[in-house]
C-alpha cells in the first residue's frame, strides 16, 4: 500500500516543480545568433547610429529549459521503479526514465508554444558601413529608411 502513495507524491511533487521551470526566453541577440545572421549583417548590436535597410516578420522558436526533460525523467523513474523486481526492475526503471524524459520535455515545449509570438528581424546599415541584424519583440513606429539608434540589441527611432 505504501507505493501507490509514494508514486502520487512524486508526481504532486514533479508537476509542481515543471509548472516552476517554464521561462520565456530572450529573443535580442542570443536569438539573432539562431540562424538570422544573414547577408552579410553581423549579429552584434551594441550601440551606434545607422539607417534601417529591411524590417522581416519572424516566428519565435520554441525552446525549452530542459527542466522539463529532467523532472520527466525523474517522475519516469519512479514509476518504472515500481514495477517488477531484480533485473525486469532496472529495465523498467530506465525505461521509464528515457520514456518520462521525452514526455517531459514535450510537455515543456507545448507550456511554451502559446509564448510563439512573432517577432521582427531588424536589418540596419551602420553609419560606419556595418550591418547589423537585431531580432526583437515590437517595431513601434519603425519604418525602412528611419534614421535609428542602436543601444543594447534593441533598435530606437532617433
Amino acid at each position: 500500500m505504501k507505493a501507490p502513495h509514494t508514486l502520487v507524491a512524486a508526481v504532486i511533487s514533479a508537476a509542481a516543480l515543471l509548472s516552476g521551470c517554464a521561462s520565456s526566453p530572450s529573443y535580442n541577440d542570443s536569438y539573432s545568433n539562431n540562424g538570422y545572421n544573414r547577408g552579410g549583417y553581423a549579429n552584434t548590436a551594441s550601440m551606434g547610429y545607422g539607417v534601417i535597410e529591411s524590417i522581416q516578420v519572424t516566428q519565435a522558436e520554441n525552446r525549452t529549459s530542459g527542466g522539463g526533460a529532467v523532472v520527466g525523467a525523474l517522475v519516469g523513474a519512479l514509476a518504472g521503479n515500481q514495477i517488477g523486481s531484480g533485473s525486469g526492475r532496472t529495465a523498467a526503471t530506465v525505461a521509464g526514465g528515457v520514456g518520462g524524459a521525452m514526455v517531459g520535455n514535450n510537455i515543456e515545449k507545448n507550456r511554451n508554444a502559446g509564448s510563439g509570438q512573432e517577432m521582427y528581424q531588424v536589418n540596419v546599415r551602420m553609419d560606419n558601413g556595418e550591418y547589423r541584424t537585431v531580432v526583437q519583440d515590437s517595431v513601434y513606429d519603425l519604418r525602412v529608411g528611419n534614421r535609428v539608434r542602436l543601444v543594447d540589441g534593441r533598435v530606437y527611432r532617433y
